[in-house]
């Protein structure tokens, strides 16, 4: 079988001026090399929505792996096939997961977009201005204090980490500042990756540049030692910070691998932040195609639901269809079968696991669409399997596609487009709860009516906060909940469709410039760390300059 490094070699790439001449983008591309381009969107006016959008999302994730991204892609290609012109709206992948265990995010097979290796690597430079531009207000901050501290900060209230684009657990909690008075104050610090940056969240909720650097300025900085809160704008740090975004804020053009256009923007995670794609991005594709295929990172209770609360509140885009992304194996490892034995066939396990599929199609049904579900075909998957789950799909009142992207392109993704059209209902959603409540209330709100938990606690320093960002006029911001994707719990190991659990609440940030509260749910950590046996053991480069093992 082909690796998705072969099959991406395989393809002749059209001319990117080619891929931007489709979709009108002729006099507005700025190229990285002959098969990436910048979209001069300061050059545009975005105020128009020609096209709908549709959602991809998942059921949650398991190690098998369900293949939102391939799918995604395979369903655009699919469109573009059957004449409806579109455009696949993705998030750019982090450095951290590429060499740790999830691997890249150019989907696979006959479904990519192309070129993957840039994609998977340094791309356009993105992630690297967004994490020099937060880190740049992390120097700021310390030399401030340095020199005069004109705002009395208290190094014991920094609400600012510095991040980096890797997963790095000997950063979540680190000392600086050793070298004596000359090399900076002592001081704790910790990590997070660029990934879940506020910068990262700023870039992909804001609609220009002007924006940005207001979301930017409004940013938390800390507190001074009189408990007065200090902002990145004190600082005068936003200007510069706008400065080295000024090219990330715009959005990538690529193609996939039929040579279509593929808006590839922003990258934050959706377990540790909200995880879509950007605003702009959005707001182009809407501008320029029918038809706008965006996907939502890791289960629907997760990125499906902070792309209601969070990217539909901001950006006010109706959304006209939603896909919930399954597999038989992802089935049956929520039916308690073991990763090893999940090749086999066992329809009491599609049976049991189709608990955690069902629950996101109520959810989905609780947001206001009627989701149609993608069965993702895997050459082992037998034919009772699939005729089951698509006879359960079918008694809660969804269709249920089959659906080969990986291994047929847009072709294998037809009958899944058929379907989607044949569901449009643009919208805005019925949002999970209402933002004029309490931040305790919202989280007890999501918390239930979503993951499905009996209660919610709080440690004493998640209550003293939750006091703190209301007194400070915050309270009616959505929330961005970081828990574990693998389980609607904050428990990875409570797989299925748990009921009557607590959810654990130990710790809730601020993100003031971005315009959202933070719970912090169970053991999540906003600095991965390396598996056993990272992807990056098995990527290198041969005799030739050819890049190996990257997927």
């Amino acid at each position: 079988m082909k690796e998705d490094i072969d099959i991406a070699r395989e393809v002749k790439l059209q001319p990117i001026e080619d891929i931007g001449a489709k979709i009108g983008l002729d006099d507005l591309l700025l190229p990285f090399g002959c098969n990436k381009a910048k979209v001069a969107v300061d050059q545009m006016s975005l105020s128009k929505r020609n096209g709908k959008m549709i959602l991809v999302t998942a059921m949650s994730p398991t190690p098998a792996g369900e293949g939102k991204t391939t799918m995604a892609i395979g369903l655009s290609m699919a469109l573009n096939r059957l004449g409806k012109n579109t455009v696949v709206g993705l998030r750019e992948p982090s450095l951290g997961p590429v060499f740790g265990i999830k691997g890249g995010a150019a989907g696979g097979g006959y479904s990519q977009v192309l070129p993957m290796e840039d994609i998977n690597l340094h791309f356009t430079g993105d992630l690297h201005a967004i994490t020099s531009a937060h880190n740049l207000l992390s120097t700021l901050i310390n030399n401030s204090m340095h020199f005069d501290n004109n705002f009395n900060l208290d190094s014991r209230r920094i609400d600012w980490p510095r991040v980096i684009d890797m997963n790095d657990r000997s950063l979540r909690h680190v000392v600086v500042g050793l070298g004596g008075r000359k090399s900076g104050m002592i001081d704790e610090e910790h990590f997070d990756i660029t990934a879940a940056s506020e910068v990262m969240a700023i870039l992909c909720l804001c609609k220009n540049p002007s924006e940005l650097k207001e979301m930017l300025g409004n940013a938390l900085v800390g507190f001074g030692v009189n408990g007065d809160p200090v902002y990145c704008r004190d600082l005068n740090a936003a200007g510069p910070m706008t400065v080295l975004l000024k090219d990330a804020i715009k959005p990538n053009l690529v193609q996939t691998i039929d040579g279509d256009p593929a808006i590839i923007h922003g990258g934050p995670f959706a377990n540790i932040a909200h995880g879509t794609s950007s605003l702009i991005a959005a707001r182009l594709g809407l501008h320029l195609a029918d038809y706008y295929v965006t996907e939502a990172g890791f289960g629907a209770d997760l990125g499906a639901e902070k792309f209601f609360d969070i990217f539909s509140r901001k950006s006010e885009l109706p959304i006209a269809a939603v896909v919930i992304v399954a597999t038989i194996k992802a089935l049956k490892y929520h039916g308690g079968i073991k990763k090893k034995e999940l090749g086999k066939e066992n329809v009491q396990a599609v049976e049991k696991g189709f608990v955690n599929l069902q629950r996101h199609i109520e959810n989905i049904q609780g947001f206001g669409w009627k989701p149609v579900v993608c069965l993702n075909v895997h050459g082992n998957d037998t034919e009772t399997e699939k005729k089951r789950i698509i006879e359960l799909c079918q008694s809660y009142g969804t269709e249920c596609i089959e659906t080969e992207a990986h291994a047929k392109g847009s072709e294998g993704s037809i009958e899944l487009a058929k379907a989607v059209l044949s569901n449009i209902d643009d919208k805005m959603p019925n949002y999970a709860y209402p933002l004029d409540i309490g931040i305790k209330e919202k989280i007890e709100m999501l918390s239930k009516k979503i993951y499905r938990a009996e209660s919610v606690t709080y440690s004493p320093t998640a209550k003293k906060y939750i006091k703190r960002w209301e007194e400070l006029g915050y309270r009616d911001l959505p929330l961005c909940l970081a828990k574990t994707q693998y389980s609607f719990s904050d428990n990875k190991r409570l797989i299925g469709a748990p009921e009557g659990f607590e959810v654990h609440i130990r710790e809730v940030k601020l993100s003031a410039g971005a315009g959202f509260i933070i719970p912090i749910a169970g053991e999540i950590m906003r600095m991965p760390g390396l598996p056993r046996h990272p992807a990056a053991e098995k990527i290198d480069m041969d005799d030739d300059g050819n890049v190996v093992g990257l997927f």
